[in-house]
């Protein structure tokens, strides 16, 4: 796996590129689905009754939920379904503590369904690898069976956010995108990645079999981290739209305001992919730090989280500060919301509308 940094240019700290909004429809504020419920990371992917959803881990009521479920029929109402857990038990070689990331789920041919995900690896709980389990109908828990991970570059880092994608338009070949968590190996600063020497954060497009997970050929390199994303670029997601094949990825840290949904263009799967600007940011729609968009394979709807800080209405301990928004502020904490929305793209120029 390091052969595929090679190529990384030392100069790419010298690089910068501008990434003013590709075109937003409606700039009043949109509300998030769900009445604001934590659900970050969000997948979506049609079927024939409606849009299901998937999420990163959260605790619900107490509990670990693994992968967070939620259904639309018209993409308008969204319904949680609270503490139902898509992915109830983990293999044996995954972390106790679950930190299970960003799934996504494709339908294969035979009807069944296949879900990617990431999650930390137990013999170095401080790096994430890729895994994928599978279930008949979309509605049933997901099962992984496998005994090692399925995508761990260890020395790179390991690996997170992997989607799937199946290119309709080039013999129903199937895809995933991913990215190599560099930052995790990282020499500090923001995210862990800002201190030189900056590590590279590469996504990698691997091409796989008809059964989902199938690895064919080695995976190519498509997209990498520049000076102007702060510490990474993260959270791929691969479609096609308007003739061409469009790459949505997020740049800066997770959790702060900088971070964003940006895209970049390509005339054939394996690139070379074009920055084409940035889609959502701070103050768009009234949002802060949006990222992780998803989109419903070669569709036009997609969901993705952005953060709101909540304080609580009464607090119980508010006697033991002197001013009330002193303890407001101690007590509040950022919550990462799902919104949705429609894409369109017009003279290689998307567009964002509230859905």
């Amino acid at each position: 796996m390091l052969n595929l940094f090679s190529t990384f240019v030392a100069l790419c700290a010298l690089t910068t590129i501008q990434t003013t909004n590709a075109g937003l429809v409606k700039k009043a504020p949109i509300q998030p689905i769900m009445g604001g419920a934590n659900f970050p990371d969000p997948a979506v992917i049609k079927t024939a009754d409606g849009w299901h959803l998937f999420s990163t881990n959260a605790v619900v009521d107490g509990k670990w939920v693994h992968v967070q479920r939620a259904f639309t029929r018209d993409f308008k109402n969204f319904e949680l379904r609270k503490g139902v857990d898509a992915l109830p038990v983990l293999p044996k070689w995954a972390d106790p503590l679950p930190r299970v990331w960003a799934p996504d789920v494709v339908r294969l041919d035979d009807g069944s369904f296949v879900m990617y995900y990431t999650v930390a690896y137990r013999a170095r709980p401080n790096l994430h690898c890729l895994s994928y389990a599978t279930a008949k109908n979309i509605n049933d828990p997901f099962v992984d069976n496998s005994e090692k991970p399925w995508i761990c570059p260890l020395e790179a880092g390991g690996a997170i956010d992997i989607a799937g994608f199946t290119d309709e338009k080039n013999g129903h070949k199937r895809w995933i995108v991913y990215k190599i968590d560099g930052n995790a190996i990282g020499h500090g600063g923001a995210c862990g990645n800002t201190v030189a020497p900056i590590v590279p954060t590469p996504i990698l497009l691997q091409q796989v079999a008809q059964d989902g997970h199938t690895l064919i050929g080695k995976p190519v390199e498509i997209l990498t981290n520049i000076a102007s994303d702060g510490p990474y670029v993260e959270a791929p997601a691969l479609t096609y739209m308007g003739g061409k094949y469009v790459l949505f990825f997020s740049s800066q840290c997770y959790m702060g305001p900088k971070y964003d949904v940006q895209y970049a263009v390509a005339d054939k799967i394996t690139g070379p992919y074009k920055r084409s600007g940035r889609i959502l940011g701070t103050g768009d729609l009234g949002l802060n730090g949006p990222g992780g968009l998803d989109v419903a394979i070669n569709g036009n709807r997609a969901v993705f989280h952005a953060y709101v800080v909540q304080t609580p209405g009464k607090l119980e301990h508010c006697k033991n500060f002197e001013r009330k928004s002193d303890c407001r502020y101690r007590h509040s904490k950022k919550v990462r919301p799902s919104y949705a929305v429609t894409l369109s793209m017009n003279n290689g120029v998307i567009r964002v509308a509230a859905a």
